[in-house]
């Protein structure tokens, strides 16, 4: 057994030593990366989402992310609730952030 130890030490003596730097500079690239493919586009959407359910009001039509179009008859904002009128008969209480789309006026009439 310490012979197989004797020849990863001595093997690794032998290969050339990387300066600290170039680990710090890889990192930092690493980081740069990160922050423009992941970072800064999720806090773009998280942005867009958070206007588009402040600007929601009574009387828009709108999108869920469980696929259900309605209009909205009430707004509740101290507890970020509305509610929904698929049709009629049917209103539908969600909370705000299930909202995926504010639908321009007349999309309910076409359907």
């Amino acid at each position: 057994m310490s012979l197989f130890i004797s020849q990863a030490h001595a093997a690794g003596e032998a290969a050339p030593q990387g300066g600290g730097m170039q680990m710090f500079i890889m990192l930092g690239m690493f980081a740069v990366i990160f922050y423009f493919m992941i970072y800064r586009p999720q806090a773009k959407r998280q942005k867009e989402h958070k206007n588009l359910m402040s600007s929601m009001g009574k009387g828009d039509e709108v999108l869920t992310a469980g696929g259900l179009v309605g209009k909205i008859t009430k707004v509740s904002e101290e507890n970020d609730y509305i509610v929904i009128e698929l049709n009629a008969n049917n209103e539908v209480t969600i909370k705000k952030d299930f909202v995926s789309a504010v639908l321009p006026k007349g999309t309910l009439k076409s359907l």
